[in-house]
This record gives structure tokens, C-alpha cells and sequence, in this order.
């Protein structure tokens, strides 16, 4: 199966806190509920207005859509014209969008606890359900996530999991806990790897420690540095996107991964994943349409036309990542071992990460501290 490489989430090293401070100010002040966020007003939006008039212009990650999207869009809704520009990470879209105005962007993809901190902030157009009809095929699941109950302010393209991706051939012992990549045993040093992205460096150590994934106390935060600091001299090294690959060659034999990402598929059918007993995460990538956009309309028959079982199921076959989409995942034939066919039940399980707002700079900074030691 075709999997595009693409840094979804890996941070710019050189820029990572100045990214983060700004990101953390469109969060607003605290870890409070998404439920208590302010929510912009709602304009009102003509369900007939004349597309052809409009256009859309989106910003995405690269492989994160099919490359005739575009050219599709412009023939089924029959916009003047739709432009896709790219970013590479979450903080990189940030600045797009919250940097000197009007960005021109009219929907954007971005991670959940990022959609979050763009509503809090009043950037967000509030979700037109009634011209979104295709909202009706996703799971019943995906409309409770925490950040944003009841798709409000984003609508969900991906969602899964982070576990451990291990070579059944090459350990001793199958892991079953983050201390198995945290503190691992004499014959798997310098044969692990772990994400540095802030939020999933530190879900490891935060789940083992028994705190929350979006915790912000400073002792708790100090502890899971602490931990991580005492592992790193028994990493093979950082790792955000070519685990896969190391683990295939037998350089790595236990890696931190986003389920979508580890190569369960692959023809020798040594490698699995598995979810530590202490728990994960529940990430979910989203679409939004920005408050400034002049073609709300057709954003929303955008996010329509993706939310079509035909079109949302290229995400399962050609990225490797579950959808929230019941219908399209129904038409999508899952492979031999697999984690396409996790049951959103299952995904719920996950502590979904939120936006901590000022708070996500202590992440910043422990991460810069651990991998720079």
C-alpha cells in the first residue's frame, strides 16, 4: 500500500518555541475545556449561492489529499478556481493563519488541539451543518471528541492512535508497557526510538507516570523530563518519520509510532503494534474554514464533497489512516494485519489531546531540553 511521507506534526527545530509561543497565544490563557471556548458568530450563509463565483483556496499537508483534488472540486462544484498551498507541520500553518491578517486561506487542515487554539482566538467560521450534508456518514464517535463536541467549529479527516511498533522476530519479550521503550532492557539499548514532537515525546513518560496527556502542573511536567532524560542515552535516536524504515532494516526493534505509520502490512509479517496497557492518546486531524474567508459557501461544499465516501476513503487507501468516516471506511478493503480496521470505539479510548494554551511552552521547553542534552 502507497504511503505518502510527510512530516504531519515534526516541529522546525531552529524556529520550535517561537512557533509554539505563537501558537500558544491563539490558545488563550489556560488548559480550560473546549467546551467553554468562545465561539465566533455565526453569519448567514446562502445554501444557493452561485459557486461559480467563488473559488477555494486550502492549506494542507503534502500527500495529505489526492493531487487531482483540485481539478475535481473545480468540475463537481464548479468554482472559479481552488488552489492548494502546503505547510509542513502544525506550527507552520499557525503562522499562516495567524500571522499579519488575512491569510487568504478559506479551509485549513490542521490537528484538533490547533483547531482549537484558531477558535479561541475567534478565527474560526462556526460549522454550517445545514450545508454539509454529508456529515451524516460520520461515526456517532466523531462528533463527541473533547476538543470540539458536536463539530462546531472543525469537521474531522483522520483520527488514530500512538503506541509501540515492535519486530515480533527480534524482541525477547512482547512490550506491553511505555517503560518497555522508557526504561528498556539490556538487549533493546541503542534499538529505540521516540517521537520528539513536544506533545508526543512527553505521552510516553505521561502515561506511565499515570498523569494526563494534557497535564500543565510543573512537577508532573518535571518528573516526565526527568524520566526522559534518564532513556535517552539508550535511544537509537529522535525518529518522527522513518521509524518504519528502521525497523524494517532491524536497526530499531521497538519504536514510539502513530498507528498509520507502522508497517504491520509489510510482506514479512514481523511487525505489530500494540496499545500500552497505561493508555494513549486519540489524535485527529481536522478541516476548517477561517472567519476571514470571502467564500464560506464554498468552503462548506468543499468539506462536503470530502466528506463523500468516494473521496475519503483515498485517505485510508493511500496514507494509512483511519477516517471518521463510517461510509468510506465501509467501502475501503483493509489488508492482512492492518490497523485500518480499529473500531472508533476502541480509538475513544485515547485521551484526546487539547490546546493548553499559554501552558504548551512548557512542553516547548522540556522538549528542546531533552533532545538537546
Amino acid at each position: 500500500m502507497f504511503r505518502s511521507r510527510f512530516t504531519r506534526r515534526l516541529p522546525a527545530v531552529a524556529t520550535v518555541a517561537g512557533l509554539a509561543l505563537a501558537v500558544a497565544a491563539c490558545g488563550g490563557g489556560s488548559s480550560d475545556s473546549a467546551e467553554t471556548a468562545p465561539r465566533a458568530t455565526a453569519e448567514q450563509l446562502d445554501p444557493n449561492a452561485d459557486l461559480t463565483k467563488q473559488s477555494i483556496n486550502i492549506t494542507v499537508w503534502d500527500g495529505y489529499t489526492p493531487k487531482e483534488l483540485p481539478e475535481k472540486v473545480k468540475e463537481k462544484l464548479k468554482v472559479s478556481k481552488m488552489n492548494v498551498t502546503l505547510h509542513a507541520t502544525n506550527e507552520e500553518a499557525m503562522t499562516k493563519l495567524t500571522v499579519g491578517g488575512d491569510s487568504g486561506i478559506d479551509v485549513a487542515f490542521v490537528s484538533g488541539q490547533y483547531a482549537q487554539a484558531l477558535n479561541e482566538q475567534g478565527l474560526l467560521e462556526p460549522i454550517h451543518a445545514e450545508l454539509i450534508p454529508n456529515l451524516a456518514n460520520l461515526y456517532p464517535e466523531a462528533t463527541q471528541l473533547s476538543y470540539d463536541k458536536g463539530n462546531k467549529y472543525s469537521v474531522p479527516y483522520t483520527w488514530g492512535t500512538t503506541g509501540i511498533c515492535y519486530r515480533t522476530d527480534l524482541v525477547k519479550a512482547k512490550p506491553t508497557s511505555w517503560n518497555d521503550l522508557l526504561k528498556p532492557p539490556a538487549w533493546a539499548e541503542k534499538k529505540v526510538t521516540m517521537m520528539t514532537t513536544e506533545r508526543w515525546l512527553a505521552l510516553p513518560a505521561l502515561k506511565a507516570l499515570g498523569y494526563s496527556v494534557n497535564t500543565d502542573k510543573d512537577e508532573e511536567i518535571a518528573k516526565v523530563k526527568e524520566l526522559l532524560v534518564q532513556q535517552k542515552p539508550k535511544l537509537l535516536q529522535y525518529d518522527d518519520t522513518t521509524f518504519g524504515d528502521k525497523l524494517k532494516s532491524g536497526e530499531a526493534i521497538m519504536v514510539e509510532a502513530w498507528d498509520g505509520w507502522c508497517p504491520t502490512t509489510d510482506e514479512k509479517k514481523n511487525i505489530e503494534f500494540v496499545v500500552p496497557k497505561e493508555g494513549s492518546d486519540l489524535w485527529v486531524d481536522t478541516m476548517v474554514i477561517m472567519k476571514s474567508s470571502k467564500n464560506k459557501e464554498a468552503a462548506h461544499a468543499f468539506i462536503n464533497y470530502v466528506l463523500d465516501p468516494e473521496i475519503h476513503s483515498w485517505a485510508a487507501e493511500n496514507i494509512n489512516y483511519k477516517v471518521p468516516n463510517k461510509a468510506a471506511m465501509e467501502k475501503v478493503q483493509v489488508p492482512e494485519g492492518s490497523l485500518l480496521g480499529i473500531k472508533p470505539a476502541e480509538l475513544l479510548n485515547g485521551e484526546s489531546i487539547i490546546d493548553l494554551g499559554q501552558a504548551s511552552t512548557k512542553y516547548t521547553r522540556m522538549s528542546a531540553e531533552v533532545t538537546a542534552r
